[in-house]
């Protein structure tokens, strides 16, 4: 079998990098995954076995420790699998374990939503990594490699987990300076996120590649010939920018391929730090330096460490290039990042020997990052803030005393003050920035020099408009922290206030929803101690109160209908073993099976028609809901298997229906003219229409249509596909 194969290959690599390795445990760990995920198939057909071998192998490439390459082996043993974290602990041990259970997704916790459940499995990743940065290596590799295979997925599938990867991995890999892991990532992101650009620029700069292949060359042998005289020996490549990278400056500089410059960049890699400095002396010689294009990153590494010297240069022929000169531990370092100074390399116990407090130095951001997230309450906030944080840019700014502090790009002076102290922001009254008095929304760029002026007085204290102005999460959660401590008595009273107009605003009464039995699951899932500190943050702007209130209304649906539905569910238990009886249609066209006289209702997330494949959920006081079967909302559902029944389309239906779709095109002003003219031809009613246009240059049309079955929308989104511009139509799924 070719997993073996692969397997075998990993042994020998392993051994020929260190001869006296033991590979027992990752022999168990094969032989265990083999057998345990032996019934499981991937999308592609081929054994799922496969995976988990290529994740090992390539964590073994990076040289990652013994613990990480079993657990990489491992890690969807617990979450696909029967085995349970206490046989894996006493199959494995803790450390293994606990690498394991980092990288396993929460299942079957009852999160009201998608969006939820994937903030509390971020959540529980980002702690698992502040405690052991290894867990977040293992997971940024099984991404990459289920990337690499993403060709098997459904379009839907595709775009969902490539929007992911770019939201959260890719700037992850770079925080973390696994520039290769980073640049591979955003690529496959880019194919599948924006197929047309991405096949296009690809088409264009594989045509460039002969001409710039040679203009490589020749900047290389002229650069190796000046360092053969200086005696300076050096190792020389070349290569294109990637592709991602490539097309987010063509958007940002709103150019052509044709104008952009310096697509191409040489590496020059020493022995020592010394070298890096000549060689930049020897390269300026040769060619012109472009002004302002300089970067000491040797001197002033950057917070993922990635340390190099960057110039831009006007090679031969006046065409640009980017030099980028380091050592061999600082190219390694710029490749795979954490993973190359790994701590748990070191001889010794877990905690390594020698290396601890720089290691945690490095990964103090981690820390930093979760200590700002833990006052967020709401998942929803805790995802989009974990984002930003994740994804900005970085500035360089200067205490008068010559300390650097890196803020995310677009900081403030509050933001700087409270980087210092948290008693530093909450006592401030303004700013100096290179000598000069500033606003307090004053954009600061790198390099600036920053004096926060402070006062005593009791009566100072942070404003709710800097909660508007600051750009890092650290300031914003120290602003909060001060107000929910200080005005926590006026946050209650408004809470309560928010609250009670949100109930009656859906038509109930405050002691209908308001009752302790379900108040409590409320505040132990949010980790609240009493009710007032859940009004306090709903005061405050932390949750939302219709958010709560949903909640507490469904508990109130459940608690006059349960019965209801316990009915229903027995109808259909008695009903799986009897032969199936004449059907009554529902007011929707919908038979089903098994159940007579059924509230049934077509759900809003997939809105499906005559002609699409149907399933049918008891939902908890609200009868069938009937939704499609390639919903993305089914699958969570189908987890519980009794809930789940047979429905199908009734033969003859005089119903109505709604449908979404979502066009997408090159921005085209007469191209909405043209789709409503389609649709006035067509005959179909037509509900709502929405269109708005992206930063690049999409247009992009929600329409809501009226149909009667789903040959009239076939027909429809066909001779929209046939208009000019026009690059995808499909169905929405909300």
């Amino acid at each position: 079998m070719e997993y073996v194969e692969q397997f075998e290959a990993l042994r020998e690599n392993l051994k020929k990098k260190n001869p006296n390795i033991d590979l027992s445990v990752l022999e168990k760990a094969f032989n265990i995954a083999d057998s345990m995920h032996k019934d499981q198939k991937r999308k592609s057909g081929e054994p799922f076995v496969i995976h988990p071998v290529a994740v090992a192998t390539m964590l073994a490439d990076m040289d990652m420790d013994m613990p990480s390459i079993v657990a990489g082996m491992l890690h969807d043993v617990i979450e696909d699998t029967p085995v349970t974290t206490d046989e894996m602990r006493e199959m494995f041990g803790d450390e293994i374990t606990y690498l394991v259970d980092g990288v396993t997704k929460l299942k079957r916790i009852p999160y009201s939503t998608k969006e939820e459940l994937q903030a509390e499995n971020l959540r529980k990743m980002f702690l698992s990594m502040a405690s052991d940065i290894r867990v977040i290596v293992i997971k940024l590799v099984d991404r990459l490699h289920n990337m690499r295979t993403l060709q098997y997925m459904n379009t839907d599938s595709q775009i969902t987990k490539a929007r992911e990867t770019l939201e959260i991995y890719t700037p992850l890999a770079h925080r973390l300076g696994m520039t290769k892991i980073k640049w591979e990532l955003e690529d496959l992101c880019f194919k599948y996120l924006e197929p047309e650009y991405y096949n296009n620029l690809v088409t264009q700069i594989t045509q460039r590649r002969d001409q710039q292949e040679a203009y490589i060359k020749k900047v290389l042998e002229a650069i190796r010939g000046k360092l053969d005289e200086a005696n300076i020996t050096a190792f020389l490549d070349g290569r294109p920018k990637h592709f991602y990278s490539i097309h987010k400056k063509m958007i940002a500089q709103n150019k052509a391929l044709n104008q952009i410059y310096d697509l191409l960049a040489i590496r020059v890699i020493v022995d020592t730090v010394q070298e890096c400095y000549t060689v930049l002396g020897i390269i300026h010689e040769m060619y012109t330096p472009m002004p302002g294009r300089f970067k000491d990153y040797i001197a002033m590494p950057k917070p993922n460490m990635y340390q190099s010297l960057h110039t831009t240069l006007i090679g031969p022929d006046g065409q640009p290039f980017e030099a980028q000169i380091r050592t061999w531990e600082m190219h390694k370092t710029a490749e795979i990042g954490i993973a190359a100074h790994w701590k748990y390399k070191e001889k010794g116990s877990k905690g390594g020997s020698g290396k601890t407090s720089e290691y945690d130095g490095k990964l103090e951001w981690v820390r930093n990052l979760l200590d700002n997230q833990k006052e967020i309450e709401d998942p929803d906030e805790f995802a989009q803030t974990f984002k930003m944080d994740l994804f900005t840019d970085e500035v360089f700014v200067f205490t008068p005393k010559g300390d650097v502090k890196c803020l995310p790009k677009g900081s403030t002076p509050i933001d700087f003050a409270y980087a210092i102290h948290t008693a530093v922001g909450n006592k401030m009254v303004g700013a100096r920035v290179n000598g000069e008095i500033k606003p307090l929304n004053h954009k600061l760029r790198t390099g600036d020099f920053v004096e926060i002026i402070t006062s005593q007085s009791q009566n100072n204290g942070p404003s709710r408009d800097w909660l508007n102005i600051v750009k890092s999460s650290e300031a914003k959660s120290k602003i909060r922290q001060w107000f929910k401590k200080e005005c926590r008595d006026e946050n209650i009273e408004r809470g309560r206030e928010i609250i009670e107009r949100e109930i009656k605003k859906q038509g109930y009464k405050y002691d209908q929803l308001i009752k302790n039995e379900w108040i409590e699951p409320i505040l132990k899932k949010y980790k609240f101690l009493s009710y007032d500190d859940l009004l306090n943050v709903i005061g405050f702007g932390d949750i939302s109160a219709q958010k709560i209130v949903n909640i507490l209304r469904e508990e109130y649906v459940k608690s006059i209908s349960g019965s209801k539905e316990e009915e229903l569910l027995a109808k259909m238990e008695s009903n799986k073993n009897k032969k199936e009886k004449p059907k009554q249609t529902s007011d929707h066209g919908i038979i089903v099976k098994g159940v007579e006289n059924c509230l049934v209702r077509l759900s809003r997330c997939c809105n499906p028609v005559p002609g699409d494949s149907i399933v049918g959920y008891v939902t908890r006081g609200r009868g069938v809901s009937v939704h499609r079967t390639d919903c993305p909302n089914v699958v969570s559902m189908s987890e519980t298997e009794n809930r789940m029944i047979d429905v199908r389309w009734a033969e003859k239906s005089k119903s109505t229906y709604i449908v979404d779709i979502c066009i997408q095109a090159i921005d085209n002003s007469t191209l909405l003219l043209q789709i409503a003219k389609l649709i006035a031809e067509s005959k179909l009613p037509m509900k709502a229409i929405n269109a708005r246009t992206t930063r690049d240059n999409y247009e992009l049309i929600d329409l809501t249509i009226e149909i009667t079955d789903r040959s009239e929308l076939d027909k429809l989104v066909k001779k929209i596909s046939g208009l000019e511009n026009v690059l995808d139509v499909s169905r929405t799924v909300k």
